[in-house]
């Protein structure tokens, strides 16, 4: 899956060493934010100190993020994890919005009124 929009937070680094590997580990979250009429925010992370080297994210930065979605079970409760595999730049004067939403890069029109209603009407193919 793809999510696109602007690096809105960089969060601080977490790191430890796992408990049936002993190996160490380091991982980052980040959170984006897409250019949608209502704006949709997503905190994701980058895993393992090489992946966070090559993706170098920064803060206001806007990005295409490719990651995979995955849940885990915990005391009896569940949480998803967010990981990226794969982060591209967004090339400057790109359109942002995604064409395949409205067609083309520019959204639609706002309704200019109220549909036209009347009660009784007999085209109102609704039961209730």
């Amino acid at each position: 899956m793809d999510f696109s929009g602007k690096i809105i937070a960089v969060l601080p680094p977490k790191s430890g060493v796992s408990k049936a590997t002993g190996n160490e580990w380091k991982a980052q979250e980040f959170v984006i934010e897409n250019h949608d009429q209502y704006p949709k925010k997503m905190c994701f992370e980058v895993f393992g100190a090489e992946k966070i080297e090559q993706f170098a994210i920064q803060m206001g930065e806007e990005l295409t993020v490719s990651f995979d979605i995955d849940a885990r079970q915990w005391n009896d409760r569940w949480f998803n994890s967010i990981r990226a595999w794969k982060v591209e730049r967004v090339a400057a004067g790109a359109p942002i919005a995604d064409a395949s939403t409205y067609g083309s890069s520019v959204p639609p029109p706002p309704p200019t009124g109220a549909p036209e209603f009347t009660p009784g009407n007999v085209n109102d193919d609704l039961p209730f």
